[in-house]
């Protein structure tokens, strides 16, 4: 199936997000990747910030994504 560690590491990285998508905690690492790209200028919040914004926005706060 998998026929070498690089490919065992993307598949571990996978299921990993997967699962914390699953049980509703956010990707923090994603979420500094899409700033770099994205917003380039910005800093990214601390994990901390960014884990209360999505928490917040999840359970209704009013605050959105933003793109």
């Amino acid at each position: 199936m998998f026929s070498n560690l690089t490919e065992w590491r993307s598949a571990g990285r996978y299921l990993g997000q997967a699962l914390r998508l699953m049980v509703g905690l956010p990707d923090y690492d994603a979420y500094v990747a899409h700033m770099h790209e994205t917003h380039p200028g910005e800093p990214p919040m601390t994990y901390e910030a960014f884990f209360r914004e999505r928490q917040n926005a999840r359970y209704g706060s009013g605050a959105g994504k933003c793109c």
